[in-house]
């Protein structure tokens, strides 16, 4: 199924990628034609910026650093007063393949987020260890909250509809985790239905990987934590106006 990506906004946050995001920006402005194209430079300190702007994107910096919540919580409220009622993230360095968005948006009809999991069958990418095992966790507890199974709610690649792009332009939450675990518990404590379809992701086109056996212990620590804080934290009473809207 073909979607019509006129009011469709690629957002891509972006933190020391210069070696990646202008081909990732290529990929997308290709592979999606009609869809605009959002980098958040999240406070690098490298050519990022200068190379999204070469290779056709929007781009937007912010000062310092505040991660990928911060980043895309501008980019829901960049979409937000510029029209575009469909929003998907797509990671700059490299790892999500744009040719799976269109599935993804055409799954909005009947959803308001959905992601591009990684472990529902498509392609071989692998995690082990302990993150392997807080992933797991987490989509467990997860897709009972939503009534919906779900395989990989750590998943970067996300498409988010109108109703979700009201909510998150208002409220998404910065904290690290935040933006994949707290989003979604938010999300359906507001009325809005998660799905999942499956992604094959690819490696890296640029930089280096940050995982190591320490800093997967860390990983599951905080992707705890980040639930508990999401599952104690009280509804927001403005988001019970997204879901009755």
């Amino acid at each position: 199924m073909v979607v019509n990506l006129k009011h469709t906004l690629i957002v891509m946050p972006a933190f020391n990628e210069e070696e990646s995001v202008g081909d990732v920006v290529r990929e997308v402005l290709t592979e999606l034609p009609g869809a605009g194209c959002l980098v958040v430079d999240d406070g690098s300190n490298d050519r990022t910026a200068q190379n999204a702007r070469n290779a056709g994107a929007i781009v937007a910096v912010l000062p310092i650093n505040l991660g990928v919540g911060g980043a895309m919580r501008l980019g829901f409220r960049y979409a937000l007063e510029n029209g575009f009622t469909n929003v998907v993230q797509i990671d700059a360095d490299g790892q999500h393949d744009p040719a799976s968005v269109q599935a993804m948006l055409a799954r909005l009809d009947g959803a308001d987020v959905v992601i591009g999991a990684r472990f529902a069958g498509s392609g071989s990418y692998e995690v082990r260890g302990l993150r392997r095992w807080a992933m797991i966790a987490l989509s467990w507890v997860i897709s009972r909250i939503a009534h919906t199974p779900l395989t990989d709610t750590t998943s970067g690649l996300r498409a988010s509809g109108p109703r979700a792009v009201l909510l998150f332009a208002n409220q998404y939450p910065a904290e690290y985790l935040g933006d994949t675990i707290e989003s979604l518990v938010i999300a359906v404590r507001s009325g809005c239905r998660i799905e999942q379809v499956p992604v094959a992701m690819r490696a890296r086109s640029g930089g280096v990987p940050s995982h190591n056996a320490v800093r997967s212990a860390a990983y599951l620590a905080r992707a705890l934590i980040a639930l508990v804080f999401a599952l104690l934290r009280p509804a927001d009473p403005a988001n019970r106006q997204v879901r009755t809207s």
